[in-house]
């Protein structure tokens, strides 16, 4: 079986006037990873490519990053390394293209400067737009560790809103809070850092821009991910093996396989909060937990138990 452990944020402290993100301490991630280790062996991408094709032969552990931080690279890596431990990156590739913050991240920001509830009062009076009850509960189960002002307010954002949309409210409260050029050079992983990690085979695609991929118009998606693939094509002289899905949910990651394995990915990855019993019959749908989710997180859902002693199982087609 394979478990897929998923990072976003590590750094010494998060501090903020109204804290917008869960991560970790370097100090956290290293004893979680010492806790992940009784489990199961860790495996690398290289690895995991040679079980697409057969079962897997034991219990597997996969550490993944999500969004090419520039933290990930300065606090994870060294302890990776000494551990001996495999990873994968996972990149949006519009920050290099672009030269701009992707929106999520826009989004993270002003909320460690913004309450929610001033920010879900913006929205509210330039569109009246309110989420409904199931919607609340939709929005309060995917963002599980947030207030409910705050899922609710990023489920309106990122599953009510086109892009576009999006742009138009935050792009104008980001500029006037933020210096983007500064930010863009402090917060994300820069090219130099980004050629060692394809040249030790450990980057992967989490899409051009960070959108919902399975929500966009099929013609679009193909295109975002072509972007995406000549990126790495045109810096790193190979497309991307791996991809991980924006925001992970099923709506976001299912419906769309047949582009993904067309633009030439060979595995993606979900949110799906499960374990994979095997990998070669759904490659392109491997479910992933969040970091919190697993032994040494805030919320383990495993309690005392092995995470492979009757574990949720991968269920998404």
């Amino acid at each position: 079986m394979l478990a897929v452990a998923n990072f976003h944020y590590i750094r010494p402290d998060f501090k903020a006037a109204y804290p917008s993100i869960f991560g970790v301490t370097p100090a956290q991630f290293e004893a979680q990873l010492d806790k992940l280790a009784q489990h199961g062996d860790f495996i690398s991408q290289q690895e995991l490519i040679e079980f697409t094709e057969k079962p897997l032969d034991k219990n597997y552990i996969l550490i993944t990053f999500d969004d090419g931080l520039k933290e990930q690279f300065e606090y994870a890596k060294p302890i990776l390394e000494k551990k001996g431990i495999p990873y994968i990156f996972f990149i949006n590739t519009s920050v290099y293209t672009d030269e701009e913050i992707s929106l999520v991240h826009k989004i993270h920001l002003l909320r460690s400067r913004i309450p929610p509830h001033e920010l879900n009062e913006i929205i509210a009076n330039k569109f009246s737009l309110y989420l409904d009850e199931a919607e609340k509960m939709k929005a309060h189960q995917h963002y599980n560790y947030d207030t409910k002002a705050t899922a609710c307010l990023k489920y309106m954002l990122n599953f009510k809103f086109g892009y576009a949309q999006q742009q138009g409210i935050i792009n104008p409260l980001f500029d006037y809070y933020f210096d983007e050029k500064s930010v863009l050079g402090e917060l994300y992983l820069n090219l130099e850092q980004l050629t060692i990690l394809a040249n030790e085979g450990v980057l992967g695609s989490h899409g051009h821009y960070h959108n919902p991929l399975a929500m966009q118009d099929k013609e679009d998606l193909k295109t975002e991910l072509k972007v995406s693939q000549n990126f790495f094509m045109d810096n790193f002289g190979s497309k991307a093996t791996s991809i991980s899905y924006p925001y992970g949910s099923h709506a976001a990651s299912v419906g769309m396989q047949k582009e993904i394995k067309e633009a030439g990915f060979k595995m993606g990855f979900t949110m799906e909060r499960a374990v994979n019993s095997e990998i070669y019959e759904q490659r392109l749908l491997l479910s992933r937990f969040d970091c919190n989710d697993l032994p040494g997180g805030k919320s383990n859902l495993f309690e005392h138990k092995n995470i492979f002693k009757n574990p949720p199982l991968r269920n998404w087609v």
